[in-house]
């Protein structure tokens, strides 16, 4: 492994090599398959119903349950649950989610194959404080750790238990963070913390898992633990086995539907690209047993992926191009609206449309009211539509942009607002180009055509590239192009493309996410065009998605919402459904929905608003991370929230309400799309 990379490689599809950790009859890591698994949501000390949704989590694919403890009596009801679940034929191995309790730690790791802990309040409590410590007062309390975490190991090794160190970056200790701060660093550090006490045991029966809500953190902490793992633990390599222990995978609070698909493929796939990952959890605001098609769905992608993939070539300067631990984003001339410091841009193709009309566009975030004579154009309303061989013979709206096949577009050069898409031979044979705006198809193949090069740069002011792959490893290689560009000089902004055929919508939403996020997460890529055989509103909102999940460009609301757990104390998918219908109009608004006091306070640390559930029937409400109101009543919480919002100053009257007053007494300004 190269020093600073994360992976086995950067250009060729292999598994991350790790120890192998048996849960159960299950292996984790190693040559094993990546493991699926879940979270149930039920009561822990009702035995049924956390027995039957079990079923129906194991019936969907899972092959881990996990189920909170959050205290000693929940701990001990784990027996009645897996002996019932052992009496209806199911051997799945179970796994203890411990927050705050060592003691139910330990009762539950005499009872179930896993336990989770979490090093940020296994020991630590939170109280957001920070605290000036010396090394000598910071190794007193490592002391302390070591003193009351080793007896959950001794158990562990007894009874052949697994555990699973989670380290959450939304509830990270107060010492850590006085230490380290609210970083990837630190989130690596509090769990590395907590395996050294293991390995000084000689425990190696260990899971490792980084998550946060934001997709960067997300990222880097993962790859961050890999290389300090490599780096310390070294000496391992002399006994014949892997240095990095199994690492699971999952965004937290990622959310339902498809912003919570995208946000989940978006971090995990990032990561399983990189042949990162053992076990993942798709964690979102749904019933359990529906996380694990979407989980399923991700992992079967790298099934084949090391003997379809192409060769990517190497680089002999991966240092000086790529940051895996830090977002910088790749500086580009500014073309047009494209590149520079400019968001991300979306272009969607409309060239198979029989009729291009402005309904048409409707499905690109473009409306038309006949009664107003006018266009609306909505928050995510694509920047410039794909055309081919056809034109948009009506007022363009706003600034919408239109690509044509150059060897169309010539036919009428000066066509307002219309720019031609050529591949690298038009491009290179010096034709005729736009003044201000021309977009070049290419490979990376093309890297190597030095009069290809010449030409980009003696042109960069009018020039982007439109980067498309056939690779089956295509995230790989579509990073690779920039790696070449950074080392080529080459400051053309970049829009990255990508073509899926063959695929579920689901399949679209969880590739798409995947393959953009991947490149984008490393501050690569100015914009992005993708296509499918569905429909333009699907490509255009997944398309939205994707940039607001990697938070390089902000459309809408973004809701920060926990799974659920046994510990949750409201519905999370009612309210959670509530807060959205009243507040998804709020573009760049974040806005988390916490089912308890565990995690929420956290987790949602960067958001504006926050709904906590921290009593049966009782809300909290946060402006950032102070707290406004306490406890309450829940059928009162999502007014409160509203008001809130509207005190501080973040409240606007949804589109619905200004369209009807628009409807009573019409503008006068005309616009005739004709």
């Amino acid at each position: 492994m190269l020093k600073g990379i994360f992976c086995t490689d950067l250009f060729s599809y292999n598994r991350l090599p790790t120890r192998v950790v048996k849960v159960g009859d299950i292996g984790i890591g190693g040559n094993n398959p990546v493991r699926i698994q879940s979270m149930t949501s039920t009561d822990t000390m009702n035995t049924l119903k956390t027995v039957e949704q079990s079923i129906r989590m194991i019936e969907a694919g899972c092959e881990l349950v996990r189920i909170t403890a959050p205290s000693i009596n929940e701990a001990r009801n784990l027996k009645n649950i897996k002996e019932e679940l052992k009496r209806k034929g199911f051997h799945t191995p179970l796994v203890a989610d411990i927050h705050f309790t060592p003691n139910a730690a330990e009762m539950a790791a005499r009872i179930v194959e896993k336990v989770r802990i979490n090093p940020g309040n296994y020991v630590d409590k939170k109280k957001f404080e920070t605290i000036d410590y010396t090394d000598q007062s910071y190794n007193e309390e490592l002391e302390r750790i070591r003193e009351r975490f080793i007896p959950l190991i001794k158990i562990c090794k007894e009874y052949g238990t697994a555990m699973r160190i989670g380290c959450n970056h939304g509830s990270l200790s107060d010492r850590i963070m006085s230490r380290y701060g609210d970083t990837p660093f630190g989130m690596v550090e509090s769990a590395l913390e907590f395996l050294r006490i293991c390995r000084a045991e000689n425990y190696h029966q260990v899971v490792l898992s980084m998550k946060a809500s934001s997709l960067q953190i997300m990222v880097q902490a993962n790859r961050l633990l890999v290389q300090k793992m490599t780096e310390e633990f070294s000496s391992d390599s002399g006994t014949g086995g892997a240095i990095c222990y199994p690492l699971h995978l999952g965004v937290t609070e990622a959310g339902d539907g498809e912003d919570g698909r995208i946000k989940s493929a978006g971090g995990i796939g990032t990561l399983l690209e990189d042949g990162i990952g053992d076990t993942i959890r798709v964690s979102l605001t749904e019933d359990p047993e529906f996380e694990i098609p979407v989980a399923l769905a991700m992992v079967k992608r790298y099934e084949p992926r090391a003997s379809t993939q192409s060769l990517i070539p190497g680089c002999f300067d991966v240092e000086k191009c790529f940051k895996p631990f830090d977002y910088e984003r790749r500086k580009t001339e500014t073309v047009n609206c494209i590149g520079g410091k400019n968001v991300p841009r979306v272009i969607i193709d409309l060239s198979k449309a029989d009729q291009l009309s402005p309904a048409s566009l409707f499905a690109t975030g473009y409306q038309y009211s006949i009664p107003n004579n006018k266009w609306k154009i909505t928050d995510q309303a694509v920047d410039f539509v794909y055309t081919g061989t056809n034109s948009l013979d009506f007022e363009l709206p706003g600034e919408l942009g239109v690509i044509q096949l150059y060897q169309f577009w010539k036919l009428n050069p000066t066509k307002r607002r219309h720019f031609p898409l050529m591949n690298a031979d038009e491009f290179l044979n010096k034709h005729m180009l736009h003044p201000e705006l021309n977009f070049i198809q290419c490979y990376i193949k093309d890297t190597v055509n030095e009069l290809f090069i010449a030409r980009l740069k003696s042109t960069k002011e009018k020039s982007v590239l439109v980067l498309k792959t056939s690779n089956a490893h295509g995230m790989a290689e579509q990073r690779r192009f920039f790696f070449e560009c950074l080392q080529q000089e080459i400051q053309c902004p970049v829009i990255i493309s990508r073509s899926y055929s063959r695929v579920s919508e689901n399949e679209f939403l969880l590739y798409s996410a995947t393959d953009v996020a991947g490149v984008m997460l490393n501050g690569m890529g100015d914009g992005v065009f993708l296509k499918a055989d569905f429909s333009p509103s699907v490509i255009n909102r997944t398309s939205f998605g994707i940039l607001q999940a990697c938070r390089t460009r902000i459309s809408k609301t973004e809701y920060i919402s926990c799974p659920s757990c046994g510990r949750t104390q409201f519905d999370l998918q009612e309210v959670s459904a509530r807060i959205r219908a009243r507040t998804h109009h709020l573009k760049g608004v974040k806005i988390g929905i916490m089912g308890c006091i565990v995690n929420g306070p956290g987790e949602m640390a960067d958001a504006d608003y926050g709904y906590v559930g921290t009593g049966s029937g009782k809300i909290t409400l946060y402006k950032g991370k102070t707290v406004v109101k306490r406890n309450i009543p829940e059928a009162e919480a999502v007014d409160a929230l509203i008001e809130l919002i509207r005190e501080h100053g973040d409240w606007v009257q949804p589109e619905s309400q200004i369209a009807d007053e628009e409807l009573k007494e019409p503008g006068k300004q005309k616009v005739s799309p004709l």
